[in-house]
């Protein structure tokens, strides 16, 4: 029988490796860059054309290498950072495990020019999937430059499953972000087309952070610092009005290297809780250094899971330093204006003068004069009589004309509210809000309650899916332009939708590569609710892209998920008060709905309480 396990070639053993190390462009970007900072750069370029698909050129001015070094980088298992196996476990550099550039050079063509600076030549390196193409002696600049082209060429299924030019740029712009955001002393600049997207100087670490986020940014940041024998804890937390709905500027970073760490994570949420507003996720920049001996880097083959030795006892400090910059900076718990109740704080104007409250004592007050009390009783009882007046009468009154024409079951309700005709089944001149959040109405078969916010979802969700699908929606030109600036990835993001965004409506306009100008809005927001008439469209816009990213975790269409950020981010709150006017125009706008049952996040929008159910309640013994 013929033996059967064979000895893979280097270019296959290459390519095997490079699934799990180069996933996409930005891996490559990463892994570059890595590379750049551990040859102890001050400078650092990245080009990139077509989202790297193109062409990724990484330039530093590092200690460069020699002759020899640059063409045995690319062999597997080749290194500068290790030399034996317990170097694993005390790791202070970036890359070590010697399979990036073997894996990189296996799936495109790359070319290396590097020099040294005692050296007066340089050196070049051509390979073309893991074939040596040239190598010669060139003039060059001291440090490294790495160009690598035609990423996945020889792997189409791999280069099939790369997403659209705009996908792959925000995920090259979050690794850029990380490494940026570990090494402030570290000049960087990324550049997309030739187009610039940062240029960040050599800074301290807020700083930075400013230039990566906005400048927003600085003043929504917290600081902290702690330490302690086993951890030393640095960095900036957000203020709870900065939280977000989706994840993107939550930042671990041990030893200056990014890591994922969702037991620490959790550390977070729970210093916030009470805190943040529901479904929204705190922004911070915690930095942590640790003895070497007390993390494990290699339980993931991108480095980005760490193990700790001591992570309960670090999870406490966490909570600890996370809750006392709460206390210090006089962090509290926002006002819910969707809450139920309302504070009614009086104004007091500066001119007039604090009077203490009179209180008038009757000196001649004795409770035990019978004539008295009996006077007493009998403005009482009077009170009482009162209250009852017209009772009756109030009872009878018919608030509801019921149709004659329809019969209703209650276990048919959601067949029944697909039905035309819907808007007869109850007076819409007779019904009324419960605490700005309810809207309530008789019908034949008992009470209903319509959720405002849902309902207001569900009508401008129908609209704008209209709007995408016909082109038909009008712009509301604005009297008063807006500005907005967004952080890089949102940018892009915006500009990816731009298009479908101006079928719902929207007039907007790019000014550079973070910056855009509102000129107008969809007119049917601009509704009869007052609050949309005083909405901060550029709060909307930031709304709006928070919830995108949000839905787009769930697999939905592009003019669906716009459509539903859309109608979430602008809809009408829990805690607003409607006017009779407005609570109808719902009414009436609901019903119309093909599906006014369920919001567009699958929220039940209506309920009915029949008359057997209240009856049964008061029946109770």
């Amino acid at each position: 029988m013929l033996d059967i396990i064979q000895l893979l070639p280097d270019s296959v053993a290459n390519q095997i490796a490079a699934g799990e190390v180069i996933q996409r462009p930005a891996s490559v970007v990463k892994e570059l860059m890595e590379n750049s900072i551990d040859a102890k750069s001050t400078k650092i370029k990245v080009f990139i054309k077509d989202a790297g698909k193109s062409l990724i050129q990484v330039t530093d001015n590092g200690i460069g290498m020699s002759e020899t070094d640059a063409r045995m980088c690319f062999e597997r298992h080749t290194t500068s950072k290790i030399k034996k196996a317990n170097d694993l476990f005390v790791i202070n550099t970036k890359g070590f495990r010697g399979e990036a550039l073997a894996s990189i050079s296996s799936v495109s063509k790359i070319t290396l020019k590097t020099k040294r600076k005692i050296d007066e030549l340089g050196t070049l390196v051509e390979i073309n999937g893991s074939e040596i193409i040239e190598q010669e002696i060139i003039n060059c600049q001291n440090g490294g430059s790495f160009i690598v082209k035609n990423l996945f060429f020889n792997v189409p299924a791999r280069r099939r499953f790369l997403k659209s030019n705009s996908t792959e740029l925000r995920h090259i712009i979050s690794e850029f972000q990380k490494l940026s955001l570990s090494h402030s002393d570290i000049e960087m600049s990324l550049y997309n087309n030739d187009n610039e997207i940062f240029l960040l100087k050599k800074s301290n670490l807020r700083e930075r952070i400013s230039l990566i986020f906005g400048r927003k940014t600085n003043q929504n940041i917290l600081s902290i610092k702690t330490e302690t024998s086993i951890i030393k804890i640095k960095g900036f937390l957000g203020k709870a009005e900065s939280a977000r709905k989706t994840y993107g500027e939550q930042f671990f970073f041990v030893n200056n290297r990014y890591m994922r760490h969702p037991y620490f994570h959790k550390a977070i949420l729970l210093a916030y809780e009470n805190i943040l507003p529901p479904e929204t996720f705190p922004t911070y920049f915690i930095y942590f250094e640790v003895d070497t001996n007390e993390i494990d880097i290699n339980i993931h083959p991108t480095k980005t899971e760490i193990k700790f030795v001591n992570e309960r006892a670090i999870f406490q400090i966490i909570l600890a330093v996370v809750k006392e910059a709460m206390g210090k900076f006089n962090v509290l718990p926002p006002i819910d204006f969707d809450n139920e109740e309302r504070l009614d704080i009086p104004y007091l104007p500066k001119f007039k003068k604090v009077q203490e409250p009179e209180i008038k004592i009757d000196p001649n007050y004795n409770p035990f004069r019978k004539e008295k009390n009996n006077k007493i009783d009998k403005i009482n009882i009077e009170n009482w009589q009162k209250l009852y007046e017209n009772f009756e009468k109030e009872e009878n009154i018919e608030i509801v004309k019921e149709p004659k024409n329809i019969s209703f079951d209650i276990k048919e309700e959601n067949e029944f509210l697909k039905k035309d005709g819907t808007k007869d089944f109850f007076d819409s001149n007779n019904f009324f809000q419960l605490k700005n959040k309810y809207i309530l109405t008789q019908v034949k078969s008992g009470l209903m309650l319509i959720n405002q916010k849902y309902a207001h979802q569900r009508i401008l969700f129908d609209n704008f899916i209209k709007s995408l699908n016909t082109n038909s929606n009008t712009v509301q030109k604005s009297l008063f332009q807006q500005k907005i600036q967004l952080n890089s990835q949102d940018a892009i993001l915006l500009k990816e939708i731009l298009n479908d965004i101006k079928k719902l409506g929207f007039d907007i306009s790019f000014i550079d590569k973070t910056n855009f100008l509102i000129k107008g809005t969809p007119s049917n927001i601009i509704s009869v609710f007052k609050n949309i008439k005083n909405l901060d469209f550029k709060e909307l816009i930031e709304s709006l892209i928070e919830n995108y990213k949000y839905n787009k975790k769930l697999d939905i269409n592009i003019k669906e998920n716009l459509a539903k950020s859309l109608a979430i981010s602008s809809s009408i709150r829990n805690g607003d008060k409607l006017t009779k006017k407005e609570m109808s125009k719902i009414i009436d706008e609901l019903f119309a709905c093909k599906m006014p049952n369920f919001s567009p996040n699958g929220k039940k929008i209506i309920k009915i309480i029949s008359l057997e159910e209240l009856d049964k309640y008061f029946e109770k013994v």
